[in-house]
C-alpha cells in the first residue's frame, strides 16, 4: 500500500507562513525597548492592556480606627483569551504594584455586597524567574513609593476639571482629576472622575473616543468627555 502524502495548497503554506511571522513580529515587539516621555522600558506598549478573570478569592479586613482598615486578598487571575505562545515573561517571575482605588460596596442583602474597584497601580518592582533577587531592595522600593505618593498627592491638590451637564433627564455635577503621567501639551487623556459625589472611575482619551470600564452607558460617557474637552478648549 501506498502512503497517501499530504499536499498543502498555495494559500495554506502562505497562511502559516503569515502566522509565523504575526508571533515573530509580536515577541519583537514586546521585546522591544521603547520610550515613554524620555523614559525607556519593555513589555506591553503604553496604551495597550490586560483583560483578567478572577477566581473566588479570599478576601479578609479588620478595623483599625472608625475609618481605617487592613485588608488582605489572595486570588488567581486568569487572562480573557489566551496569550500567544511563548510570549510574555518566563514562569516564574514577580511583580511588586502598589494600588491606589476607590471601592464602593452596595449592600444586597445580610450576606451580599455588589462590589465595584476602580483606580490604578504603581510597579515598585520586579523579580526576574532565573534571579533570586528583587529589581530594587527594600528600603529603594519605599522612596519609590514616597515619590509616588507625593506626585499623587501634589495632583490632587491641584484645581480639578469641573463637570457639569444634564443627561437623559438627570443632572450630574462633579470634576474630574487628571492622572498626571497622561497630560500632554495642556491636555490630559486619563481622569479620575466623580458625579453626584460619587466615584465613576477613571476615563480616558484614544484613537476611538472616550472609554471607561465600569460605565457602560456609551452617551454617558460622551457627554462627560464632552465637558472635559469644553475646558481644555
Amino acid at each position: 500500500m501506498q502512503a497517501t502524502v499530504k499536499r498543502i495548497k498555495p494559500d495554506a503554506k502562505k497562511g502559516t507562513k503569515k502566522k509565523l511571522q504575526a508571533k515573530k513580529d509580536l515577541h519583537a515587539s514586546f521585546d522591544k525597548v521603547k520610550s515613554f516621555n524620555g523614559q525607556l522600558y519593555t513589555g506591553v506598549q503604553i496604551g495597550r492592556g490586560h483583560h483578567w478573570n478572577y477566581d473566588k478569592g479570599d478576601w479578609k479586613e479588620t478595623k483599625i480606627t472608625p475609618d481605617l482598615w487592613e485588608i488582605s486578598y489572595a486570588v488567581t487571575k486568569r487572562r480573557v483569551g489566551r496569550a500567544p505562545e511563548d510570549s510574555g515573561v518566563p514562569v516564574g517571575t514577580e511583580y511588586h504594584w502598589y494600588i491606589l482605588a476607590h471601592q464602593t460596596a452596595t449592600k444586597m442583602n445580610a450576606n451580599d455586597y455588589d462590589t465595584k474597584m476602580t483606580g490604578l497601580k504603581f510597579k515598585l518592582a520586579h523579580k526576574r524567574a532565573d534571579r533570586g533577587k528583587w529589581s530594587l531592595s527594600g528600603p529603594t522600593q519605599r522612596k519609590h513609593l514616597v515619590t509616588l505618593l507625593k506626585q499623587f498627592i501634589a495632583q490632587l491638590e491641584k484645581d480639578p476639571v469641573p463637570i457639569a451637564f444634564d443627561y437623559d433627564g438627570q443632572t450630574y455635577r462633579g470634576e474630574g482629576v487628571p492622572i498626571a503621567e497622561t497630560c500632554l501639551k495642556g491636555f490630559c487623556y486619563e481622569l479620575d472622575i466623580s458625579l453626584n459625589n460619587e466615584p465613576m472611575g477613571i476615563i480616558r482619551y484614544g484613537k476611538t473616543g472616550w472609554k471607561m470600564d465600569l460605565v457602560k452607558d456609551k452617551k454617558l460617557v460622551d457627554a462627560i468627555g464632552a465637558e472635559i474637552l469644553r475646558h481644555y478648549e
